[in-house]
Protein backbone atom coordinates (compact mmCIF):
# COMPACT_ATOMS: atom_id res chain seq x y z
CA UNK A 1 0.00 0.00 0.00
CA UNK A 2 1.59 3.68 -0.85
CA UNK A 3 1.86 5.85 1.94
CA UNK A 4 0.76 9.60 1.72
CA UNK A 5 1.65 12.40 4.35
CA UNK A 6 -1.70 14.26 5.33
CA UNK A 7 -1.69 18.10 6.39
CA UNK A 8 -4.40 17.98 8.77
CA UNK A 9 -5.17 21.21 11.32
CA UNK A 10 -8.26 19.32 12.79
CA UNK A 11 -10.79 21.59 10.55
CA UNK A 12 -13.56 20.36 8.42
CA UNK A 13 -11.52 20.75 5.03
CA UNK A 14 -8.38 18.89 5.96
CA UNK A 15 -10.43 16.00 7.67
CA UNK A 16 -12.15 15.85 4.50
CA UNK A 17 -8.70 15.34 2.82
CA UNK A 18 -7.68 12.60 5.09
CA UNK A 19 -10.98 10.80 4.16
CA UNK A 20 -10.37 11.25 0.59
CA UNK A 21 -6.90 9.97 0.70
CA UNK A 22 -7.95 6.79 3.15
CA UNK A 23 -10.50 6.57 0.06
CA UNK A 24 -8.24 6.09 -2.62
CA UNK A 25 -6.27 3.57 -1.20
CA UNK A 26 -3.10 4.84 0.78
CA UNK A 27 -1.84 4.21 4.25
CA UNK A 28 -2.52 7.89 5.74
CA UNK A 29 0.33 10.03 8.43
CA UNK A 30 -1.42 12.60 9.41
CA UNK A 31 0.89 15.64 10.21
CA UNK A 32 -0.51 18.56 12.00
CA UNK A 33 1.72 21.59 13.36
CA UNK A 34 1.62 23.77 16.17
CA UNK A 35 2.63 27.22 15.04
CA UNK A 36 1.71 29.57 17.69
CA UNK A 37 -1.80 29.46 16.82
CA UNK A 38 -4.52 30.74 19.36
CA UNK A 39 -6.48 28.46 18.07
CA UNK A 40 -4.95 25.75 19.44
CA UNK A 41 -8.28 23.39 19.84
CA UNK A 42 -7.76 22.61 16.20
CA UNK A 43 -4.18 20.23 17.15
CA UNK A 44 -6.77 18.22 19.96
CA UNK A 45 -9.59 17.97 16.78
CA UNK A 46 -7.02 16.82 14.53
CA UNK A 47 -6.01 13.83 16.96
CA UNK A 48 -9.57 12.91 17.00
CA UNK A 49 -9.79 12.92 13.50
CA UNK A 50 -6.78 10.61 12.68
CA UNK A 51 -8.12 8.32 15.26
CA UNK A 52 -11.16 8.17 13.98
CA UNK A 53 -10.42 7.90 10.16
CA UNK A 54 -7.57 5.37 10.77
CA UNK A 55 -4.47 7.55 10.62
CA UNK A 56 -1.33 5.26 10.79
CA UNK A 57 0.42 7.62 12.76
CA UNK A 58 -0.30 11.34 13.84
CA UNK A 59 2.37 13.52 14.20
CA UNK A 60 2.87 16.97 15.92
CA UNK A 61 5.18 19.43 14.77
CA UNK A 62 6.01 22.57 16.98
CA UNK A 63 6.86 26.02 14.87
CA UNK A 64 6.75 29.25 15.89
CA UNK A 65 5.14 31.21 13.20
CA UNK A 66 3.86 33.52 16.59
CA UNK A 67 7.82 34.66 16.41
CA UNK A 68 7.29 36.57 13.44
CA UNK A 69 4.32 37.90 13.98
CA UNK A 70 1.77 39.13 11.45
CA UNK A 71 -1.29 37.26 11.96
CA UNK A 72 -4.24 38.19 13.88
CA UNK A 73 -4.20 34.26 14.54
CA UNK A 74 -0.25 34.14 16.24
CA UNK A 75 -0.72 37.49 17.50
CA UNK A 76 -2.87 40.36 19.22
CA UNK A 77 -4.43 41.75 16.26
CA UNK A 78 -8.27 41.12 16.62
CA UNK A 79 -10.06 38.39 14.89
CA UNK A 80 -12.43 39.72 12.09
CA UNK A 81 -16.24 38.57 12.83
CA UNK A 82 -19.61 39.15 11.79
CA UNK A 83 -18.31 39.88 8.04
CA UNK A 84 -20.65 39.61 5.08
CA UNK A 85 -20.44 36.79 3.34
CA UNK A 86 -20.44 37.94 -0.13
CA UNK A 87 -17.49 39.86 1.43
CA UNK A 88 -14.93 37.50 2.63
CA UNK A 89 -12.07 36.50 0.33
CA UNK A 90 -12.26 39.70 -1.30
CA UNK A 91 -9.14 41.15 0.13
CA UNK A 92 -6.57 38.93 2.23
CA UNK A 93 -7.65 38.95 5.64
CA UNK A 94 -5.75 39.83 8.76
CA UNK A 95 -6.03 36.14 9.53
CA UNK A 96 -3.90 35.09 6.79
CA UNK A 97 -0.15 33.88 8.22
CA UNK A 98 2.77 34.35 6.52
CA UNK A 99 4.22 31.73 4.56
CA UNK A 100 2.46 28.99 6.48
CA UNK A 101 1.10 26.88 3.90
CA UNK A 102 5.11 26.90 2.66
CA UNK A 103 6.27 25.49 5.95
CA UNK A 104 3.47 22.83 6.22
CA UNK A 105 4.04 21.36 3.32
CA UNK A 106 8.22 21.67 3.64
CA UNK A 107 7.51 19.94 6.56
CA UNK A 108 5.22 17.55 5.10
CA UNK A 109 7.87 17.11 2.10
CA UNK A 110 10.94 16.12 4.94
CA UNK A 111 8.42 13.70 6.34
CA UNK A 112 7.54 12.33 3.17
CA UNK A 113 10.91 11.39 2.17
CA UNK A 114 11.82 9.76 5.16
CA UNK A 115 8.74 8.05 4.50
CA UNK A 116 9.37 7.07 0.87
CA UNK A 117 6.25 8.31 0.12
CA UNK A 118 5.59 10.25 -3.06
CA UNK A 119 2.10 11.73 -2.54
CA UNK A 120 1.09 14.62 -0.17
CA UNK A 121 -2.61 15.60 0.53
CA UNK A 122 -3.45 19.25 1.59
CA UNK A 123 -7.24 20.47 2.14
CA UNK A 124 -6.72 23.93 -0.17
CA UNK A 125 -10.06 24.99 -1.63
CA UNK A 126 -10.14 28.21 -3.90
CA UNK A 127 -13.89 28.43 -3.54
CA UNK A 128 -15.36 29.64 -0.35
CA UNK A 129 -12.27 30.55 1.49
CA UNK A 130 -10.67 33.49 3.14
CA UNK A 131 -8.83 34.83 0.00
CA UNK A 132 -5.42 33.22 1.37
CA UNK A 133 -2.52 33.34 -1.47
CA UNK A 134 -1.20 30.27 -0.68
CA UNK A 135 -4.41 28.35 -1.36
CA UNK A 136 -4.26 29.27 -5.49
CA UNK A 137 -4.07 26.38 -7.92
CA UNK A 138 -1.10 27.91 -9.29
CA UNK A 139 0.57 28.10 -5.75
CA UNK A 140 0.72 24.84 -5.41
CA UNK A 141 1.27 23.76 -9.05
CA UNK A 142 4.94 26.16 -8.29
CA UNK A 143 5.46 24.12 -4.88
CA UNK A 144 5.09 20.70 -6.26
CA UNK A 145 7.88 21.81 -9.46
CA UNK A 146 10.54 22.80 -6.69
CA UNK A 147 9.57 19.84 -4.67
CA UNK A 148 11.34 17.65 -7.16
CA UNK A 149 14.14 19.86 -7.26
CA UNK A 150 14.72 20.07 -3.07
CA UNK A 151 15.30 16.52 -1.62
CA UNK A 152 18.11 13.83 -2.33
CA UNK A 153 15.49 11.38 -3.08
CA UNK A 154 14.01 13.56 -6.13
CA UNK A 155 17.61 14.07 -7.45
CA UNK A 156 18.37 10.67 -6.85
CA UNK A 157 15.25 9.32 -9.05
CA UNK A 158 13.74 7.60 -6.11
CA UNK A 159 10.80 9.72 -5.64
CA UNK A 160 8.61 11.98 -7.49
CA UNK A 161 6.20 14.25 -5.11
CA UNK A 162 2.62 14.65 -6.21
CA UNK A 163 0.87 17.15 -4.21
CA UNK A 164 -2.34 16.24 -4.33
CA UNK A 165 -5.64 18.98 -3.49
CA UNK A 166 -8.59 17.03 -3.92
CA UNK A 167 -11.14 20.02 -2.38
CA UNK A 168 -9.21 22.85 -4.42
CA UNK A 169 -12.76 23.02 -7.02
CA UNK A 170 -15.47 22.08 -4.44
CA UNK A 171 -17.13 24.75 -2.67
CA UNK A 172 -18.09 24.32 1.01
CA UNK A 173 -21.29 22.76 1.04
CA UNK A 174 -19.77 19.92 -1.63
CA UNK A 175 -16.78 19.64 0.34
CA UNK A 176 -19.53 18.40 3.37
CA UNK A 177 -21.46 16.26 1.08
CA UNK A 178 -18.24 15.13 -0.12
CA UNK A 179 -17.07 14.36 3.84
CA UNK A 180 -20.24 13.31 4.76
CA UNK A 181 -19.88 10.04 2.35
CA UNK A 182 -16.80 9.22 2.99
CA UNK A 183 -18.01 8.95 6.71
CA UNK A 184 -15.92 11.94 8.23
CA UNK A 185 -17.66 12.94 11.85
CA UNK A 186 -17.66 16.44 11.53
CA UNK A 187 -18.54 16.63 15.60
CA UNK A 188 -14.76 16.21 15.76
CA UNK A 189 -13.69 18.70 14.31
CA UNK A 190 -12.92 22.72 14.87
CA UNK A 191 -12.85 25.26 12.49
CA UNK A 192 -12.99 28.38 14.35
CA UNK A 193 -10.42 30.98 14.81
CA UNK A 194 -11.15 32.14 18.08
CA UNK A 195 -12.68 29.54 19.95
CA UNK A 196 -13.44 29.77 23.89
CA UNK A 197 -11.63 28.48 26.42
CA UNK A 198 -13.46 25.11 26.00
CA UNK A 199 -12.45 24.99 22.21
CA UNK A 200 -16.21 26.09 21.59
CA UNK A 201 -16.72 27.73 18.56
CA UNK A 202 -17.35 31.52 18.31
CA UNK A 203 -20.11 31.39 15.26
CA UNK A 204 -18.68 35.00 13.95
CA UNK A 205 -15.51 34.33 12.26
CA UNK A 206 -14.50 33.75 8.69
CA UNK A 207 -14.47 30.45 9.28
CA UNK A 208 -17.46 29.79 11.34
CA UNK A 209 -19.79 31.91 9.19
CA UNK A 210 -18.29 29.62 5.87
CA UNK A 211 -18.59 26.33 7.80
CA UNK A 212 -22.19 27.11 9.17
CA UNK A 213 -23.65 28.70 5.53
CA UNK A 214 -21.20 25.33 3.95
CA UNK A 215 -23.33 23.20 6.16
CA UNK A 216 -26.70 25.45 5.23
CA UNK A 217 -26.65 25.01 1.60
CA UNK A 218 -25.52 21.15 1.82
CA UNK A 219 -29.14 20.61 3.95
CA UNK A 220 -27.55 19.86 6.51
CA UNK A 221 -26.49 20.08 9.95
CA UNK A 222 -23.42 21.21 11.53
CA UNK A 223 -23.13 19.01 14.74
CA UNK A 224 -20.91 21.91 16.22
CA UNK A 225 -22.98 23.88 18.52
CA UNK A 226 -22.61 27.88 18.45
CA UNK A 227 -23.58 30.36 20.87
CA UNK A 228 -27.12 32.24 20.80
Amino acid sequence: MSRAVVLLSGGLDSATALAVAREEGYETYALSVRYGQRHEAELEAAARVAAALGAERHLVVGVDLGAIGGSALTGEIEVPKDVPLAEIGAEIPVTYVPARNTVFLSLALGWAEVLDAEDVFLGVTAVDYSGYPDCRPEYIRAYEAMANLATKAAVEGRQRLRIHTPLIELDKAAIIRLGTGLGVDYGLTSSCYDPAADGSPCGRCDACLLRREGFRQAGLEDPLRYPG
